[in-house]
């Protein structure tokens, strides 16, 4: 079972190596084709890029970005040498690019566009610029690699759940794997608002796994002391964040007040 995991996990690297090659091909595209947008696609900015009030939103929508708690001990798995030094070390680099990423593309998004920025920025873009195609395929195909790495841990993750101590089932196998891909796949045919959808799982399960349930878990598992109070503190934070961002995105489903989208 450990070999089979390790091969899965070599092959499944393959994929991520791609994901990172499409999402520097849409960065770079978002940078260099944001000089040649007609002045009407512009927006204005107001306010702070900051303080705003979808602020709740943004902070779910960035954890749902950043959160890779469940892929931890995939990771660690997949190391030539696998030590936590080691560990450390490439979930440092790993978030700090990341991080770098995601400004590079919010500001240069936010900048052009204004208060006219979608939920997928590629979306104010002209339907004819060539270069911004190539990156709407690069972005599907992005989709495409993600989403056996998620299946990949989720399947793992019933397979343990269910059935612990059964051997490798192939059957079973098929079954999970095309459960967990149809349903994701009717679910993303039921809207054509990306940025609802970040919202959405930001607010619910990103939250969840990046502020609520770890210290819930270090409280849990440790001796009461000053990061106690700290650690209760990000929960609050966590509850905070969700209940608000539920309650505000679930509202702008409800009342249609969110940006225009159209399906293509």
């Amino acid at each position: 079972m450990q070999r089979n995991d390790s091969a899965n996990t070599l092959q499944l690297a393959k994929a991520s190596g791609f994901a990172l090659i499409s999402m520097s091909v849409i960065i770079v595209t978002v940078i260099t084709q944001a000089f040649r947008v007609p002045p009407e696609s512009r927006g204005q900015l107001r306010g702070s890029l900051i303080i705003h009030s979808g602020i709740f939103e943004a902070i779910g929508v960035i954890s749902f970005a950043f959160v890779c708690h469940h892929n931890s001990l995939l990771i660690y798995g997949s190391l030539r040498k696998p030590t936590i030094d080691r560990f450390s070390r490439v979930t440092h680099y790993s978030t700090s690019i990341s991080l770098v990423a995601c400004l590079v593309m919010a500001l240069s998004g936010y900048l052009t566009f204004g208060d006219k920025t979608l939920g997928n920025v590629l979306n104010n873009f002209p339907n004819d610029n060539l270069m911004v195609n190539i990156a709407r395929l690069f972005f599907g195909l992005n989709m495409l690699t993600t989403l056996p790495l998620e299946a990949f841990v989720c399947r793992e993750v019933m397979n343990n759940y269910w059935f612990p101590d059964d051997p490798f089932n192939p059957n079973r196998h098929l079954i999970f794997s095309t459960s967990l891909v149809v349903s994701a796949l009717a679910l993303s045919l039921l809207t054509c608002d990306l940025g609802v959808v970040f919202e959405l799982f930001g607010a619910t399960s990103a939250c969840a796994l990046a502020f609520i349930l770890p210290p819930l878990c270090y409280i849990k598992l440790s001796k009461k002391s000053s990061k106690t109070y700290l650690a209760m503190a990000v929960v609050a934070f966590g509850c905070t964040v969700m209940v608000i961002s539920i309650i505000k995105t679930t509202g702008k489903m409800a009342m249609g007040t969110g940006e225009p989208v159209q399906c293509s």
